[in-house]
This record gives C-alpha cells, sequence and structure tokens, in this order.
C-alpha cells in the first residue's frame, strides 16, 4: 500500500512547497514516528512511507508554521494533524492538503 499528499495553498492558488511532514503509526496508546520529508516544488510528497503501510491507524503532521515563515504569511493553524485509518492493504491512500492561513480541508483522494 502506498501513501501520497499535496498540499495546495489556497491564499497564493499555488502547490505549498517545502512543507515538512512527519507520519506516525499508532503504537498503543502512543505515536511511532515511521517517516519524515517535505513537499516538493509542486506541492507533493510520496517518500513518507517507501516501505509501504499496514493495516493501523496513522497520523500526517503538516508543519504548517514553517511554510507560512516561509512564504511571508501569519497562519492561525501551527501544524495539521490528519489522523486516518488504513483498512484495505492494497488500496493507494492519497491525503490531500487545501491550506490557508485560516483554514484547510482534507480528503481521502485517488
Amino acid at each position: 500500500m502506498t501513501l501520497s499528499t499535496h498540499v495546495l495553498d489556497a491564499s497564493a492558488g499555488r502547490p505549498a512547497a517545502n512543507v515538512p511532514l512527519t507520519l506516525h503509526r499508532r503504537a498503543g496508546g502512543s505515536w511511532e514516528q515511521i517517516g519524515r520529508d517535505a513537499t516538493d516544488d509542486d506541492g507533493r510528497c510520496t517518500t513518507l512511507a517507501p516501505d509501504g503501510l499496514h493495516e493501523a491507524v496513522y497520523r500526517l503532521v503538516f508543519d504548517t508554521a514553517t511554510y507560512f515563515s516561509a512564504s511571508g504569511q501569519t497562519g492561525f493553524h501551527p501544524e495539521v494533524s490528519v489522523v486516518f485509518h488504513i483498512t484495505d492493504p492494497d488500496r493507494h491512500h492519497h491525503v490531500p492538503l487545501l491550506l490557508s492561513p485560516f483554514a484547510y480541508s482534507t480528503y481521502l483522494g485517488s
């Protein structure tokens, strides 16, 4: 199973490049970090889980404070944490993030 994300800056009308990301897997009552990277120039990242994912609960954390600071913006949300449950080990999971300084949205893409 693979995982990808695409971050778009809605206020600037362009991809959000260089957004630091971490991927965590729930292990018991805590989170174990299993991946770390940043979005590319097109706002995409496909390298957080090169060995694939298994059925479990995961958390994808977007360091939006670093992105907003680098792009000269002040954001309300210093990070966005998206928690999701993978139940289909054969499906590709795409978790896009539409970002602005005061709001965000996400969904399960294809």
